[in-house]
């Protein structure tokens, strides 16, 4: 029975483990965990499309991770809730920026992929250190964000930036204008011109449509010049007042894994 909790595999197959083992506990783990592993392995292209994000701070330093599983069922679980929370604590502790799938947290993914069953996979992550953080999960656990600010502002108000940068539609893409993606940018600006050309403005009129396209453009995308949407009478920018917002992270669960 210890055997079958610390697996969740059958109590057949960790008969059938101990008697190989000699009775052997650890000895038996090690015979399961390499044979399961080696079964789930050939599930790998099986799609994951659920999953969880999870958020740590601690020692100066914050970390946001996605580990994905294939049904909801197995991601609501409260045994991958709290692997999920001990990935994101571990990748406290790797280097500031993405953070690959690293050792631990391999290790503890494969656990889930031989209790579940499921094709379960670490997904991305990202650590920040130095500054002020602030965080939320949204309580399904499918969208999360981070931010890392400096200078005079709580706690609260940065977990309430974080859950309008969950919640707003569209996305921001940079804390400012200035750092949304150039290729972004590009591809926006591109848009706006070719629609002044085909309205047929003379040209003088055509450069003002796609400057003023561009500046809403701008607001709509760049955190701090969005509508705050908890009182959209004010932009982000109004509520994080005189500090300082450093980066941000926003994770939703199956989106593009670049972090």
């Amino acid at each position: 029975m210890k055997l079958r909790n610390q697996t969740g595999l059958s109590m057949m197959e960790c008969k059938k483990a101990l008697a190989e083992a000699g009775g052997d506990f650890a000895k038996a783990e090690d015979i399961l965990r390499k044979s399961m592993k080696g079964k789930m392995d050939a599930k790998t292209d099986r799609p994951a499309g659920a999953g969880r994000v999870a958020v740590s701070v601690g020692g100066g330093a914050a970390a946001i991770v996605e580990v994905r599983a294939e049904t909801d069922f197995t991601a609501m679980n409260e045994k991958f809730v709290a692997a999920v929370n001990k990935v994101a604590e571990l990748a406290v502790k790797q280097p500031a920026g993405a953070v690959p799938a690293f050792a631990d947290a391999t290790k503890i993914v494969d656990e889930l992929r031989i209790s579940t069953g499921e094709n379960c996979s670490y997904a991305r992550g990202r650590r920040y250190q130095g500054g002020v953080f602030g965080s939320y999960v949204h309580h399904d656990g499918k969208t999360g964000a981070l931010i890392q600010a400096e200078g005079d502002i709580s706690a609260d108000v940065l977990k309430q930036i974080c859950m309008h940068i969950v919640a707003k539609v569209p996305t921001p893409k940079g804390v400012s204008p200035t750092d949304i993606p150039a290729e972004i940018v590009e591809r926006e600006r591109k848009f706006r011109i070719e629609q002044a050309m085909e309205s047929g403005k003379p040209k003088e009129i055509a450069e003002k449509m796609v400057e003023g396209g561009m500046r809403k453009f701008y607001e709509e995308v760049a955190l701090l010049e969005q509508p705050y949407v908890m009182d959209e009478s004010k932009k982000v920018k109004d509520i994080v007042g005189s500090a300082k917002i450093l980066a941000f992270s926003r994770y939703a669960v199956g989106e593009s894994a670049g972090a």
